[in-house]
């Protein structure tokens, strides 16, 4: 699995690369030509509401066919431009909302590992950090992630709303308004 992943990575390189020079319509062109060429049919891209995240499939109107919803695509890379995670606890909360709620059906779950974290920051070209193993538990001291055992961990309230509505910052860095911090005062015992 991990040799297929591998290869997957490379592939998306690749175009990537070869796309990235050429103007949208010029990459329109090649990718319909490719697509033809190799028998492949995608299913309808959804446009993204104000949060910049598109909309499940279960929250959209009838399609095509059958009146059955049609799927959302949506590439790790493009979440993590548009979200802009400033760490690799953030990017791990966007990894855990993104294989929960936008990942191809099949690859779908709830539950991320360390493996499945480093595989889809090499996919989206999120750095790497020096002890990847640190980067869940980090994430689950931040308050975006829950352990659910064996090493898995599980997006919280708190990293939702981070992914949903609290990224991407506004120009200062902050998230939200923040409340003033009040002192507390130290009561010294009295001088006799």
């Amino acid at each position: 699995m991990a040799e297929n992943i591998e290869k997957e990575i490379e592939a998306i390189k690749t175009v990537l690369t070869a796309l990235e020079p050429l103007s949208p319509e010029v990459r329109s062109n090649v990718l319909g030509y490719v697509l033809t060429r190799l028998k492949i049919a995608l299913p309808v891209v959804q446009q993204a509401d104000r949060s910049g995240i598109p909309a499940r499939p279960a929250d959209l109107s009838s399609g095509a066919a059958g009146g059955a919803p049609q799927p959302t695509i949506t590439h790790i890379k493009s979440l993590k431009e548009r979200k802009k995670p400033h760490s690799a606890s953030e990017m791990a909360a966007l990894v855990a909302y993104y294989m929960a709620n936008m990942a191809p059906e099949k690859d779908r779950t709830d539950r991320i590992n360390t493996k499945l974290v480093e595989t889809y920051f090499k996919i989206a070209e999120f750095p790497l950090p020096q002890k990847p193993q640190f980067t869940l538990p980090n994430a689950k001291a931040a308050g975006y992630l829950d352990a659910v055992g064996n090493g898995e961990y599980k997006l919280n309230a708190v990293g939702h709303n981070l992914i949903v509505h609290g990224m991407p910052r506004e120009k200062d860095g902050r998230t939200a308004p923040r409340r003033a911090r009040t002192s507390k005062r130290v009561r010294h015992p009295a001088k006799r």
